[in-house]
């Protein structure tokens, strides 16, 4: 397992934390002096055990939280600057899949699904039969006209995931993607991802599945404490 060092520095980012810390309140630093940066159309893991800073690290990504400490760029953009105006246009370009799922109780899975593209102002008819089609790929085709409360934990998982990609964002952000999820949804969902990533999009996933990570060959960036402490390269497929 290599050191982190300076290689995990890309000449063009797009995404670069540099000597990021991040704090809640008075207590100790959730993350310390984190360093690293991704290409466009990159895959990496993020793994380390429960407590660790994986998904604070995504909440600092698509900015849910500030940093306490250093600088984060994205899209080539300082977090800092970008203004409450440009914020919601800068995070359309990203895709999240929470661990609690978000979804909206009153609207059905297709509905769901389709948000993503129904704020950017898309008539339903120009991307009806690609969220269907989505939804079948990820195995809720018979539940898309359910409504959340009436779905299993695994059943919302989909959907989550579902409406993460459906707008093909340039960086996806999964914090636990399969953690509700049987072996081969799960090998089915990584396969959705990796085929994304091929065409451009950049994955970013959090996740204690090591089954998941070492079937992939994606590189991985371990946290222990709060520090980014190593990275194993991977093996592309």
């Amino acid at each position: 397992m290599a050191r982190v060092s300076d290689n995990l520095f890309a000449a063009e980012a797009v995404l670069r934390f540099d000597d990021v810390s991040l704090a809640y309140g008075r207590n100790d630093p959730t993350l310390r002096r984190v360093s690293f940066s991704l290409k466009p159309g990159s895959f990496h893991f993020i793994t380390g055990a429960s407590g660790a800073g994986k998904s604070s690290l995504l909440k600092l990504i698509y900015m849910a939280v500030r940093p306490t400490g250093g600088r984060i760029e994205l899209f080539g953009h300082d977090i800092a600057r970008i203004s409450s105006r440009d914020l919601p246009l800068m995070r359309r370009r990203i895709g999240v899949v929470f661990q609690d799922f978000r979804l909206l109780d009153h609207m059905t899975a297709f509905d769901n699904a389709a948000v993503p593209l129904r704020i950017t102002g898309l008539r339903p008819e120009s991307y009806r039969n690609d969220v269907a089609e989505l939804l079948s790929w990820v195995g809720m085709g018979e539940r898309m006209h359910v409504l959340p409360p009436t779905l299993a934990g695994g059943e919302k998982q989909r959907l989550a995931i579902a409406r993460a990609v459906v707008a093909r964002p340039e960086i996806i952000l999964a914090d636990e993607p399969t953690g509700n999820l049987d072996a081969d949804m799960s090998q089915r969902i990584l396969k959705l991802f990796s085929q994304l990533n091929r065409l451009g999009t950049t994955v970013l996933i959090a996740t204690h599945d090591q089954g998941m990570v070492e079937r992939s060959g994606m590189p991985v960036l371990h946290l222990e404490n709060g520090r980014l402490v190593s990275q194993v390269p991977g093996t592309r497929p």
